[in-house]
């Protein structure tokens, strides 16, 4: 992906702006997870692919790594240079690809992605910037998506997808969350063991999860905003629906199945 000309899609990704931090705070266990996999060191130099609002980049830095992060996004980036003020030591956030990375060879003793890479359109080529990037003996640590086809995220952008205009991504990013895909991709560079994980998502109520959503995640407001005005109260319903049978007595309580992915470069 060439970043010198904003894509629909990272314009997309990028419009919440510091909005998309709800997001991550609703998946900050297996970032957490993530970052502990990967365990930096204080000077260690830590990548974080697909940055997003810098959450895991934050969490490395605060064990003393000095992390560099990289979006497509340009929205994104700007957000977690805001996000990161007043942290010692503090990220460094640029726009990049994780297919094109700006490093040379072997500038990072970690590699980390957490729910990131995995909307790459060429994991081929994500794969192979990754360990260039890294040295050898050097740490890969990644969160991913290890959903049924008939489950929660499935079913989420299944919905998304009802009401957008959107075309499908060309490839999967379900395919980083299938062990037997992983091995055949990553093994070539990477000795590679992965743990299988619940990232639940805890929330007061369906109407939360709206709100979260429609101003923080960039598919949803992108189809909300894309629908006309007639429409949008029933996309809001159709959404609030699918949700509902998360209702716990205290609150939404959502189970997504998940990877943590732990690799070391060979």
């Amino acid at each position: 992906m060439n970043v010198d000309t904003l894509s629909p899609e990272a314009q997309m990704w990028g419009n919440p702006g510091k909005s998309y931090d709800g997001i991550s705070f609703g998946l900050s266990d297996t970032i957490s997870h993530a970052v502990q996999a990967l365990w930096p060191r204080p000077g260690e130099r830590i990548l974080d692919i697909g940055t997003g609002t810098g959450w895991a980049a934050r969490l490395a830095a605060w064990r003393g790594a000095t992390v560099t992060g990289v979006d497509v996004a340009p929205g994104m980036v700007e957000a977690a240079e805001t996000l990161s003020t007043g942290l010692d030591p503090r990220p460094v956030f640029r726009r990049a690809a994780a297919e094109a990375l700006p490093f040379p060879d072997e500038s990072f003793d970690g590699v980390l992605s957490t729910y990131g890479v995995i909307f790459t359109h060429e994991p081929t080529k994500a794969v192979a910037e990754m360990a260039r990037v890294l040295r050898p003996g050097g740490r890969l640590a990644l969160a991913t998506w290890a959903d049924a086809p008939d489950g929660y995220i499935a079913g989420f952008f299944a919905l998304l997808g009802k009401w957008s205009d959107a075309p499908p991504p060309p490839v999967s990013p379900f395919d980083w969350g299938r062990p037997d895909w992983l091995r055949k991709v990553l093994g070539d560079r990477f000795e590679i063991e992965f743990r299988e994980q619940v990232t639940t998502l805890y929330a007061p109520n369906v109407e939360t999860v709206w709100e979260e959503y429609v101003i923080g995640f960039g598919p949803a407001a992108a189809t909300h905003a894309a629908l006309p005005p007639d429409r949008r109260d029933g996309f809001k319903a159709a959404f609030e629906d699918f949700h509902r049978p998360y209702a716990t007595g205290l609150g939404l309580a959502i189970p997504r199945p998940a990877l943590v992915v732990r690799g070391v470069r060979l």
